[in-house]
């Protein structure tokens, strides 16, 4: 198990591109983009290499999901759109050295129809496996909270399993996001445990409230030694907002937790 950070809900009193050395300087050397679309490739690329960290994961393009819309990867009539935003991280991904694409599946706004949104994410995930598969990238999806995200199309662990099963594609895997998954699951230790040879990549921040560990109720010393324990093999980013705002402030659980799980993780990569 590695550690990360993610730079979209973290570090974010300062502007993107200087978020890097900040993490970096907070210990943390592998970092995760939710979008980095917005910033130029060859200025990310420079604020990587000056900071000496890796970049795991970013998502591909998802138009307006973030701010209220149904994305596009499950939206019916947006196929031409979703492979064109396909190339565009598959071109982010190669410049930033990201060995992992996170393809989110949208909302469904349309009464009666989640079926047939469930078919356009199931062929569009798909031809994004084909595609990142030729350049040894490997494609995640994920289940969100509908709390925070009503109307998501995949939000839970069993919709994720099943999925996965019908696929039964070799580059296609869960991005298992602890904070939506207890959310809407609980008993996140368990599937964890169980399930980690299934899942691609993982997150987390504490519930309620999507703060830092410590600051909500999960037990992260039992969540870890549960990943650890696990046939999970890859990052564990942190993409948690700051309780009280300040970044820095926050990391004071990885001091407390360090002692029992924290401290090989945060010196590897």
């Amino acid at each position: 198990m590695r550690l990360g950070a993610n730079l979209s809900l973290m570090f974010t009193e300062v502007p993107l591109l200087e978020r890097f050395q900040a993490a970096a300087d907070a210990g943390f050397k592998t970092v995760e983009i939710q979008f980095p679309y917005e910033e130029s490739l060859d200025e990310l690329i420079k604020a990587k290499q000056q900071a000496g960290v890796n970049i795991c994961l970013i998502n591909v393009p998802a138009a307006d999901l973030m701010t209220g819309g149904e994305g596009l990867a499950c939206v019916p009539g947006q196929e031409a759109e979703f492979e064109k935003a396909l190339q565009q991280c598959l071109t982010y991904a190669q410049g930033l050295g990201v060995k992992k694409v996170n393809v989110l599946a949208g909302r469904c706004l349309h009464e009666g129809q989640d079926s047939v949104y469930m078919e356009v994410f199931k062929k569009n995930l798909t031809k994004a496996a084909n595609v990142m598969q030729k350049h040894k990238i490997l494609v995640t999806f994920e289940a969100v909270n509908l709390k925070d995200m009503p109307n998501f199309l995949i939000h839970n662990t069993e919709q994720m399993l099943n999925i996965m099963a019908e696929l039964n594609h070799p580059n296609i895997k869960m991005q298992y996001d602890i904070y939506h998954m207890q959310i809407m699951d609980g008993n996140v230790d368990e599937v964890l445990k169980h399930y980690g040879d299934k899942i691609g990549h993982i997150q987390f921040a504490d519930v309620p409230g999507r703060g830092e560990p410590l600051s909500g109720n999960l037990n992260f010393q039992r969540i870890f030694g549960a990943i650890e324990h696990s046939h999970y093999h890859g990052h564990v980013c942190a993409e948690y907002r700051p309780s009280e705002g300040n970044t820095q402030a926050s990391l004071a659980w990885m001091k407390t937790l360090q002692s029992n799980y924290l401290s090989q993780y945060v010196e590897q990569d």
